[in-house]
């Protein structure tokens, strides 16, 4: 008989973190992690969330997806989208519609219909599928907003909690949203889990919890184990004893436990709308933690080479990238070379997936060790966490299987070993 399949995704978790929660510093991760294998796994480029998230849900990355970036340029509606780089940057690009693009339009309308997710191939197969906070959620159920003044629906799994906001069911969880900082979202998470597992009601479910990902932008990748860590561990632990203790647990679901990116240090800010003043008029700006894009605007008397160069010397950045004809162009130290010679995680890969994306600019940017860009609204993490950047602390993130034989290289790998596991078929 198949086990059922549960998949946890703790935004943000470093493999060194993983590795030291494993070694005893979380007990149910410690627990878990004796009775599965554990591996590294590349994110894509930018390794941002939105795009991870949509990468690690559909098994495509942005060349399929077309989810580029937390922020970027709709060429078509000619404005910018901003998925929440922070509250600041939000209020720039426009509340409402900022709001409407995180909530509804990801999925509804960015999300190309040339992915499939999760959600979908498993409920093409008669299975219950379910998601918990998961922002990359398209699906063929009908859920309307819990809140009277909201009436627009979202189509998403049969089984839908979304902060608050879409509630398939009454779980009792408390808001998720009334203390972001104090753990509130993943304590939200963990009252839905515990109630879906008591009930065993779903065949596969997609578990995200958010905090480690909000604490580590504020203490740094490593001080956030001390803030959040073991809220981690208590949200893994809450849908653990839900089943009956660890043996009970496993006997009924097989498991895959990752990071959707890593974090790495932020020492220093830039500005990228400073060094390229003398191009505003041709050009827009989308910048964000550790990765940015620059867009052509029609009638832009400046191409991306010009650009390229343009950003030689400035020290936030290490490497500019960019499509010449066939050739994938990887500049730094104020000279051009091909992006296979990049010695960054699976860069070649991940580049290329990056820039056949239809709503990439056409300069993507990798920030350099220690930088960050400012977003929209001027705010950074200084002093905290961050990524986007193809880096190998950006990049790299821990993979735990458990009753999942599939080889889980890229975060991309998730979704086709859930599928396999079914037996169902890929789309």
């Amino acid at each position: 008989m198949t086990k059922k399949f549960i998949l946890v995704v703790v935004d943000g978790m470093t493999p060194e973190t993983f590795e030291r929660a494993a070694s005893g510093a979380a007990p149910t991760l410690t627990e878990l992690a004796k009775h599965g294998s554990y591996s590294t796994a590349t994110s894509v480029f930018p390794s941002l969330t939105p795009v991870c998230l949509s990468s690690i849900a559909t098994g495509s990355g942005p060349d399929t997806h077309h989810i580029p970036h937390l922020v970027w340029w709709h060429r078509d509606e000619k404005r910018v989208v901003e998925y929440g780089s922070s509250f600041a940057a939000l209020r720039a690009a426009g509340m409402a519609q900022s709001i409407t693009d995180t909530i509804y339009n990801m999925n509804s309308q960015h999300l190309s219909r040339d992915a499939t997710t999760v959600y979908e191939a498993l409920d093409d197969e008669g299975l219950t599928t379910a998601a918990v906070n998961i922002t990359c959620y398209r699906g063929h159920t009908k859920h309307l907003p819990t809140l009277p003044w909201v009436t627009k629906a979202a189509y998403g799994p049969k089984r839908f909690f979304y902060y608050s906001l879409f509630e398939s069911d009454q779980t009792g969880a408390p808001l998720a949203v009334r203390n972001r900082a104090a753990g509130s979202i993943d304590a939200y998470a963990s009252v839905v889990g515990r109630w879906l597992v008591t009930r065993d009601g779903f065949d596969f479910l997609a578990y995200y919890l958010s905090d480690f990902d909000y604490a580590s932008h504020e203490h740094g990748p490593t001080g956030a184990e001390g803030v959040a860590l073991a809220r981690v561990d208590a949200s893994i632990r809450a849908i653990v004893d839900a089943a009956g203790g660890v043996d009970e647990f496993l006997d009924r679901y097989a498991v895959v436990l990752l990071a959707d990116h890593g974090q790495t240090q932020v020492t220093r800010v830039a500005q990228l709308e400073q060094p390229l003043a003398r191009y505003a008029d041709s050009i827009v700006v989308c910048a964000s933690n550790r990765a940015a894009q620059i867009y052509l605007l029609p009638d832009a008397r400046v191409d991306a080479a010009e650009l390229a160069r343009a950003l030689d010397g400035e020290a936030s950045v290490e490497v500019t990238l960019r499509q010449d004809g066939d050739r994938i162009v990887a500049r730094r130290d104020g000279a051009d070379g091909d992006v296979a010679e990049l010695e960054h995680p699976d860069a070649e890969h991940r580049v290329r997936a990056a820039l056949a994306n239809p709503n990439a600019g056409e300069l993507l940017i990798s920030a350099a060790e220690g930088w960050e860009f400012s977003d929209l609204g001027g705010r950074h993490h200084i002093g905290g966490g961050s990524h986007g950047s193809l880096v190998a602390g950006d990049s790299f993130v821990p993979v735990l299987q458990i009753g999942v034989d599939a080889r889980i290289e890229r975060i991309t790998d998730v979704t086709p070993a859930a599928i396999d596991h079914f037996g169902a078929v890929r789309t």
